[in-house]
């Protein structure tokens, strides 16, 4: 049963709990943290990295993106080594290993290599430890390891790979799968890992968008997840898609960021996709009379019209027969026809509310996988490539800020975090800048690790915990 308006609050503090089953499950239960916010409630991060006395510890392991999650004793990842796939758990305090599962890999996926087998974030609840491998499903542990469920999904047919990571509510996992046809979004039992409903989204293709909860308005939950063109706020109970908002990129990757009754979200399709530089495609009649040399009513890579629109032709060939056909050109002339941008949009309602839900739009400088942060009334957007940042008033969309991160002009695949008064920012290359809140782009301190980093941090306690390619740390900004 949905959780009650009592249980549920309309706080943010009350929303950073609504990810797990209880509110004894831990202080960073999911991706990104406390409903997918990025913001702990903590005090005493560390400011510098350059030092013993700020590495509490450091533990090596087999590669993985996918980022730690926190209980209140244990840390959780999952990662692949010599082709196996395992989920760790680790001591908070010492770093020691205290388990790993493998999990069956009755296939191998194809991915883009920027991907990983170990992508997805696992969900920690109370008593429990939710994991999703693309290449098998989810399984489930308790805190000690005992495996105490599987559930089977897939093959998948994403052109990047599988990204999304689960979330838990109340005693439900739910997970996005998004892919190039036949995407859904599936809700099991926590518990038993019984499936309870799987909701079609059929306008989503080859997204890695994670939902958040938000309360609607009488104070009841409802899951808001991304996808190609639309927003989409849904009933945990049911499945019912309760209302979309359009307007978004064809390329969905980030996860929304809810405050002060507002969620944010960035997508990032192309550099065709950048307001004045989208192709105009006609439609699938007129190109096939005119392009259609062997008469099989579709167009093949050869017959595609000379545009700059022929190299989305194996991102738009759904199927992967080698042809478009209607349904393929009609997914290409929307995604060209998409712009990039980040949305501030005003949810709730029902049914389509695109006309009235969008507050703002902002269309420079947008990521494609950095998902955006608001912390101390400050959104902030990170972009992929060149360590450039724009921080923007989250009421009006106006911009604050934007230039270059100091000292660090990578690319980026973690998300930022914030706590503490403090704002980090993680790069490929292992570069992480220190910001202070307030929307200031002056960097507290940056600290160069040499160790490539796509996962993003956890914090808790006065501690993060940052994952690199080879092992994961532990800094405290506390003595001791």
């Amino acid at each position: 049963m949905p959780l009650s308006p009592r249980v549920l609050g309309l706080s943010t503090a009350l929303f950073g709990v609504l990810s797990c089953p209880a509110q004894e499950a831990g202080p960073w239960p999911r991706f990104r943290g406390p409903n997918g916010s990025g913001i702990a409630e903590t005090r005493g991060l560390p400011e510098r990295f350059d030092g013993e006395d700020a590495r509490h510890w450091r533990t090596p392991l087999p590669s993985g993106h996918s980022s730690p999650v926190l209980s209140r004793t244990a840390v959780f990842l999952t990662a692949e080594d010599d082709g196996a796939l395992f989920t760790y758990a680790l001591s908070r305090q010492s770093g020691e290993v205290l388990w790993r599962s493998r999990a069956p890999r009755p296939r191998v996926g194809k991915r883009d290599g920027r991907n990983h087998a170990a992508a997805a974030t696992p969900v920690v609840g109370a008593g429990v430890v939710i994991v999703f491998f693309a290449d098998y499903g989810m399984l489930a542990y308790d805190h000690d390891g005992l495996e105490l469920w599987r559930l089977p999904l897939g093959p998948f047919d994403n052109v990047y790979g599988m990204g999304a990571s689960p979330i838990l509510l109340d005693d439900r996992v739910y997970l996005a799968c998004d892919q190039s046809t036949g995407s859904f979004l599936l809700a099991a039992d926590a518990k038993t890992g019984r499936e309870l409903w799987r909701t079609p989204r059929p306008t989503a293709r080859s997204g890695h968008c994670t939902p958040i909860v938000i309360p609607d308005d009488a104070g009841a939950p409802q899951l808001v997840l991304p996808g190609s063109f639309y927003l989409d706020g849904y009933d945990p109970g049911t499945g019912e898609r309760l209302w979309w908002v359009g307007g978004l990129s064809f390329e969905m990757k980030s996860v929304p960021a809810w405050h002060d009754g507002k969620i944010y979200i960035n997508g990032y399709g192309s550099p065709l996709n950048q307001p004045g530089q989208q192709v105009d495609v006609p439609g699938f009649d007129e190109t096939v009379e005119q392009h259609d040399a062997d008469g099989d009513g579709a167009i093949g890579k050869e017959e595609m019209p000379p545009s700059r629109a022929r190299g989305f032709f194996e991102f738009v060939d759904l199927e992967g027969d080698g042809t478009l056909g209607r349904a393929d050109w009609d997914f290409l002339r929307a995604s060209l026809a998409s712009q990039n941008g980040m949305l501030a949009i005003e949810p709730g309602g029902r049914g389509d509310r695109t006309e009235e839900a969008l507050v703002w739009a902002y269309r420079r400088s947008v990521p494609q996988l950095p998902s955006p942060l608001v912390y101390g009334d400050v959104l902030y957007m990170l972009n992929d490539q060149g360590g450039i940042l724009v921080t923007l008033d989250p009421k009006t969309g106006d911009v604050r800020e934007r230039g270059r991160l100091k000292e660090a002009i990578d690319s980026y695949y973690a998300s930022p975090v914030a706590g503490d008064g403090k704002v980090y920012f993680v790069s490929e290359g292992g570069i992480v800048s220190v910001l202070p809140a307030g929307g200031s782009l002056e960097p507290l301190a940056v600290h160069d690790f040499g160790e490539s980093c796509y996962a993003t941090p956890a914090l808790a306690d006065g501690c993060l915990y940052l994952r690199s390619v080879d092992a994961l740390y532990c800094f405290s900004g506390r003595d001791g």
